[in-house]
């Protein structure tokens, strides 16, 4: 199955859409890969559609919240919720996430509370979440690192000896299309391959580097990098939450049993802006806005239920019932968070006291009580 260029290709052959593996069209009917087998009841399509519309919902509150001043900042996942809700629906629990700071929806699979999501971007705490809990990171600001940070973690569990037993597990590691310029990207790349780590990197091509288009970052299709890197990739349509899954699922697989790295590219589309900061209008077309429209995960997803009869308009209503009564619960414990103390920047940042810490901790509180000085 092969995917349209929404965006006029560039002359550079090697930039020729491929093909990439689909499970689902945008029509929202059901077609086979050999490579790729999935079976899939009613119950499970339902319960990935209901992922898909709450994560969605809670998404686009997120970003009312912060045009209301509530928030900060806010990445919005508008557009790549299958690539994060098939993916996620693969991982097994001894499975260990290492997220950018856009997979809200991956975080919603791991079942991480998204007041935590809010309340890191809302500035009262430093994520908040336990990794180990979820097998879950915190979120990454830093464009890149996490990927280092996932085969170090491979490689231990790779030392531990487990692979290939019912108690293996496999790191996987989420970025974007901008990411892939990073030179930790590229160096975790190498890590992975020369020691065979159990990784999977999956790389959401949401086709926009904040203003910068895919072709600013490779003259070749993302996935083949993989090849130059002496392991497999793999190119799936990101809009497609069962081709994510069943593609995702297998790679995981593969990682558990000792078969070493993948790289996984879903190919999508950031319908939103980069950041709450950001305005795409400045730089791409409506048209390519609208052309991508027509590839939405959710209603692919809702066109199938219907076709096959696994779901009636009283199934969808309840749905977007939930999903409006999780966000308006998510507002309203969002808006109650208390505003943390000053002093509270330092606390958790090191697991023990650290001297520099300590002397920044007292002179700024030096500097809080100052203020006091002046009004008595």
């Amino acid at each position: 199955m092969t995917i349209d260029s929404v965006r006029g290709a560039p002359d550079t052959p090697g930039l020729a859409e491929p093909e990439l593996v689909q499970l689902l069209t945008p029509e929202g009917e059901r077609v086979e890969h050999p490579d790729y087998p999935l079976d899939l009841d009613a119950e499970d399509v339902r319960g990935m559609y209901r992922d898909l519309v709450i994560t969605r919902k809670l998404d686009l509150e997120a970003v009312a919240l912060t045009r209301q001043g509530e928030l900060g900042l806010w990445a919005s996942m508008l557009g790549q919720e299958a690539a994060q809700i098939g993916s996620a629906r693969a991982l097994g629990e001894h499975d260990m996430v290492f997220p950018t700071y856009r997979e809200h929806g991956v975080a919603w699979c791991r079942g991480v509370d998204p007041l935590y999501l809010l309340g890191m971007f809302r500035g009262v705490n430093h994520g908040g979440w336990d990794p180990a809990e979820h097998r879950f990171h915190l979120y990454t600001i830093v464009i890149g690192s996490q990927t280092l940070h996932a085969a170090g973690y491979a490689m231990g569990i790779q030392r531990d000896g487990v692979l290939g037993t019912p108690s293996a597990g496999a790191t996987i590691a989420y970025f974007g299309d901008g990411a892939t310029s990073q030179g930790d990207v590229n160096e975790s790349f190498v890590f992975a391959s020369v020691f065979n780590a159990p990784i999977v990197f999956f790389c959401q091509n949401n086709q926009w580097a904040i203003s910068e288009p895919l072709e600013r970052q490779s003259r070749i299709p993302l996935f083949k990098r993989a090849q130059g890197y002496g392991f497999p990739g793999i190119r799936v349509d990101g809009n497609d939450v069962f081709a994510c899954l069943a593609v995702t699922r297998k790679a995981l697989e593969n990682a558990r049993t000792g078969q070493g790295p993948t790289l996984v590219e879903a190919f999508t589309y950031r319908m939103g802006a980069h950041t709450t900061t950001d305005d795409p209008t400045r730089y791409r077309l409506k048209a390519e806005e609208e052309a991508w429209k027509l590839k939405d995960p959710i209603e692919r997803v809702k066109a199938y239920l219907v076709r096959g009869d696994l779901a009636d308009a009283a199934f969808f209503e309840k749905i977007d019932d939930e999903a409006k009564a999780l966000a308006k619960d998510l507002r309203e414990r969002c808006l109650a968070l208390p505003d943390p103390g000053p002093l509270t920047i330092f606390e958790n940042v090191y697991a023990e006291d650290h001297p520099l810490m300590t002397e920044e901790q007292e002179r700024f509180a030096a500097y809080l009580a100052s203020f006091e000085e002046e009004a008595s």
